[in-house]
């Protein structure tokens, strides 16, 4: 193959398979008609001596070869960027890109409405995707370049290749359907009562379908225990399930602040002291300096911020 010819642009092609594992939707990503994508990679199946992606159900998976080259191409592609840009200044007004994002419906209920007002205003070049915080492993996602940003609890250290900043804490209240006859003689605000709150059945939210949750930390190191019966993997579903009024749950503040007006529930602190999770924004480093990841970094802080939920950085 001569090196020297070779159209770089089949790359761009070639990556935007590999992140999106279709042809119609890569074309979606990089402006490219359907046909023009089958074109480009049958160009690089014959340049390359090699199938790339075959056919697996609904999607395309790689091959070996094309595993063993995402990750410089990848790396190429970014490269390219940064060198072109430089020191010229980013203009969203003119911008286009399609940004993925992943987190809890949190977000989805809490951020996402607020950001997109401001981006649809000031960059409607501007594409967003959000995937559920349970679609895939966060380090995979962001080393393939499959989602530009992951909201998430900070659980453990990340790896050397993603950066992270702190994006706000999340402490936990209790909260009950206001009409639930076992908290009749409850005050809203005070805390639940312990043997009260191990004795009634729970909700959980959990992305993976646990049984137990930072609660139930709390309780094991208090030699207590609570009931839960039910785990869902999203809050506005746990949230309407409390609702009607045969369960209990420990959701963020923010969020039962934001809905339990009007579903109808009643906020109590916890029984016992209970961590509160920080919530970090990740993103591969190899997007610290590129302006327009910086620019969506930057504004999913400043619609927080204004929400009342601080962002403050961390390394």
């Amino acid at each position: 193959m001569n090196i020297a010819a070779f159209d770089l642009n089949l790359l761009r092609v070639f990556d935007a398979i590999m992140r999106e594992r279709s042809v119609t939707r890569a074309g979606e990503q990089i402006g490219l008609s359907q046909p023009a994508v089958s074109a480009a990679l049958n160009r690089l199946r014959f340049l390359l001596d090699d199938q790339l992606f075959v056919r697996r159900g609904h999607e395309l998976a790689p091959t070996p070869r094309a595993e063993d080259l995402a990750l410089p191409v990848r790396e190429a592609l970014a490269g390219l960027e940064r060198a072109l840009l430089g020191d010229r200044k980013f203009e969203p007004a003119s911008f286009e890109r399609n940004f993925t994002l992943q987190g809890a419906d949190f977000f989805t209920s809490l951020l996402m409405p607020l950001l997109w007002d401001q981006l649809a205003a000031e960059a409607p070049g501007v594409r967003l995707r959000f995937l559920d915080s349970g679609a895939a492993g966060m380090d995979q996602a962001l080393q393939d370049d499959a989602v530009d940003i992951v909201m998430e609890p900070y659980l453990r250290p990340p790896p050397e290749f993603v950066s992270s900043q702190l994006l706000f804490h999340a402490p936990f209240v209790v909260v009950a359907a206001k009409d639930m006859p076992a908290i009749a003689n409850l005050k809203p605000g005070s805390a639940f009562p312990l043997d009260l709150f191990c004795a009634l059945p729970h909700a959980l939210r959990a992305k993976d379908g646990a049984l137990e949750g930072p609660m139930d930390t709390a309780l094991a190191v208090a030699g207590r225990s609570r009931r839960v019966v039910l785990s869902l993997p999203h809050f506005y579903s746990v949230a309407l399930t409390v609702a009607r009024g045969r369960l209990i749950a420990a959701l963020p503040g923010l969020y039962a602040n934001a809905f339990a007006a009007r579903m109808g529930l009643v906020q109590f602190e916890p029984p016992l002291p209970v961590d509160v999770p920080e919530i970090h924004m990740f993103w591969h480093r190899r997007h610290d300096a590129n302006p327009a990841h910086k620019w969506l970094r930057e504004r999913i802080v400043q619609v927080l911020r204004e929400a009342d939920m601080p962002g403050e950085e961390s390394a």
